[in-house]
C-alpha cells in the first residue's frame, strides 16, 4: 500500500511536464497532420487525402527544396564538426591570446540571423560589394555571390558557417577540457606525438560533444530558413529554397494544406534521420 502510495505521489510530479508536453507537442501535431490532408482556410477545409504529399514530392520547386534542405545539412554540419574541433584545439592549447580568440569565434553567435543575412548580402553584392571589392584588388575578376545559381546555395552555407562555428567551438572546449591530463601526460612519456594524441586520445573521449555538434548542427541546417531567406529570398529562382522557405512561398500564397504537408514531410524527415543518428553515435561514446 506504501509502495503504491508513492508511486502515486511521484506521477503528480510528471503531471505538469506531460500536459504541457501534450499541449505544445502532441495535440498540435495530431492537428498538423489531420490538416495537411486537407485544402483549408480559415472558415472551411475540403478532405484530399494524401494529395498534398504528392504534389509536394512531384512538383519540381517543391522538390528542389528537400535536396537543398541535405545538402544544407549535411555541408554546415561536416563543416561546423571539423572547423569547430579545430579552433577548439588550437583554443585548449597554450597560446597567450586564447580567451580573445575565443571571444572573436563566439561573437558571431550572439548577432541576430536576419542582420547577420542582412550583412553579408550587401559584402557579397555583385559589383559594390567588400568581398568583390577584395578580389578586384588581387587582380581576380568578381563573384555573383547570391545571384549565379550554381554557387548561391554555398554561400549561404559559408555565412552559417561563420555564423554557427563559434557554438561548436565552445562545445568542444568543455568536452576537451574535460578529459584529464594524465592521459596526455602518459601518452607523451611513451613517445605519442601530438597528431597520435589528438586522434587516440582527444577524439576518443571528446566524442559526446562531437556528437553533440552533429546532432545540434544536422538539425539545424534542416530546419534553416531565416539566413536564407534574409540573403536570396530562396532565389535565384528556387536554387537557395530550402523545405522551410517552400513552406513559408506556399503560406503566403494562400496554399495552407500544401504548406502544412511540407511541415510534416519536414518533421518526419528530422525525426526519422536524426534518432537513429542519434542512437548510433551515443553507441559509439567513450567513458573517460
Amino acid at each position: 500500500m506504501k509502495k503504491k502510495t508513492k508511486t502515486i505521489y511521484s506521477a503528480w510530479f510528471l503531471a505538469p511536464a506531460v500536459i504541457i508536453f501534450g499541449l505544445l507537442f502532441i495535440i498540435p501535431t495530431v492537428i498538423s497532420l489531420f490538416f495537411s490532408m486537407t485544402v483549408w482556410d480559415l472558415s472551411s477545409f475540403r478532405w484530399v487525402g494524401l494529395q498534398n504529399f504528392i504534389d509536394f514530392f512531384s512538383e519540381y520547386s517543391l522538390r528542389i527544396g528537400i535536396k537543398n534542405t541535405f545538402i544544407y545539412a549535411a555541408a554546415t554540419c561536416v563543416l561546423k564538426v571539423v572547423i569547430g574541433l579545430l579552433f577548439a584545439v588550437i583554443l585548449t592549447s597554450k597560446i597567450r591570446t586564447k580567451n580573445l580568440v575565443r571571444s572573436i569565434i563566439f561573437f558571431p553567435n550572439l548577432i541576430s540571423t536576419v542582420a547577420v543575412g542582412i550583412i553579408f548580402s550587401a559584402l557579397m553584392h555583385p559589383s559594390k560589394g567588400l568581398f568583390n571589392e577584395v578580389l578586384g584588388f588581387l587582380g581576380i575578376g568578381g563573384i555573383n555571390w547570391l545571384g549565379d545559381r550554381s554557387i548561391a546555395l554555398y554561400s549561404v552555407i559559408m555565412t552559417d558557417v561563420w555564423k554557427g562555428v563559434g557554438v561548436a567551438t565552445v562545445i568542444y572546449i568543455a568536452g576537451i577540457s574535460a578529459i584529464p591530463k594524465d592521459y596526455y601526460e602518459a601518452a607523451s612519456l611513451d613517445g605519442a606525438t601530438s597528431v597520435k594524441q589528438f586522434f587516440t586520445i582527444t577524439i576518443p573521449l571528446c566524442r559526446s560533444s562531437i556528437n553533440s555538434v552533429i546532432i545540434l548542427a544536422f538539425i539545424g541546417g534542416m530546419r534553416t530558413f531565416d539566413l536564407i531567406w534574409s540573403m536570396t529570398g530562396g532565389g535565384p529562382g528556387f536554387a537557395t529554397d530550402t523545405i522551410a522557405s517552400v513552406i513559408y512561398k506556399q503560406y503566403a500564397a494562400g496554399f495552407y494544406g500544401l504548406s502544412t504537408a511540407g511541415n510534416v514531410i519536414m518533421f518526419l524527415l528530422i525525426a526519422v534521420i536524426a534518432f537513429p543518428l542519434f542512437n548510433y553515435l551515443t553507441s559509439k561514446e567513450v567513458e573517460v
